[in-house]
């Protein structure tokens, strides 16, 4: 299993960079040219959205994205340390303002940006229609949007 992490500071004109190793990264480890459009965006939409959190929670930690290639599929975690609901920011960790957010699309934040609601909720429904399967978790460390495409399998001529 391959592996590739990708950090960068929450800022919007990193986004682009990470879109484009994520569609090289897909495409080296095999999977379908029809879907690499696919891939882009949503990579774009999640590293988007990481950013948003941390700019708008005053979170100063890179967004984390890790690509990960499997014997039969291809995963892409994008990171955020935005605490889940519940979760209190741990002892001079880098969060700021407390707020709290709900890993479920259409929950967003309930804190002092519940602004951004709708713009996370958004997010979340562009990554839902372009990535089959998708998983949202969140926890005291933050969150992460992991993305799995299958590969194409490689067909041996005789």
């Amino acid at each position: 299993m391959a592996t590739v992490e990708l950090r960068f500071s929450a800022q919007p004109e990193h986004v682009r960079t990470a879109r484009l190793v994520a569609a090289a990264v897909a495409r080296r480890a095999g999977v379908d040219e029809a879907v690499l459009d696919e891939v882009r965006l949503a990579v774009g939409e999640a590293c988007s959205r990481a950013v948003g959190l941390h700019r708008s929670h005053g979170i100063t930690a890179p967004v984390s994205v890790v690509l990960i290639e499997e014997e039969k599929s291809f995963s892409i975690e994008v990171g955020d340390e935005v605490p889940g609901p519940g979760a209190e920011p741990e002892p001079g960790g880098s969060a700021g303002a407390p707020a709290t957010r709900d890993a479920t699309p259409g929950v967003g934040l309930d804190g002092p940006d519940a602004d951004a609601d709708g713009e996370d909720e958004m997010g979340l429904a562009v990554i839902s229609g372009l990535v089959d399967d998708v998983e949202v978790r969140s926890g005291a460390n933050g969150g992460v949007i992991r993305m799995s495409w299958p590969k194409t399998p490689v067909t041996v001529l005789p």
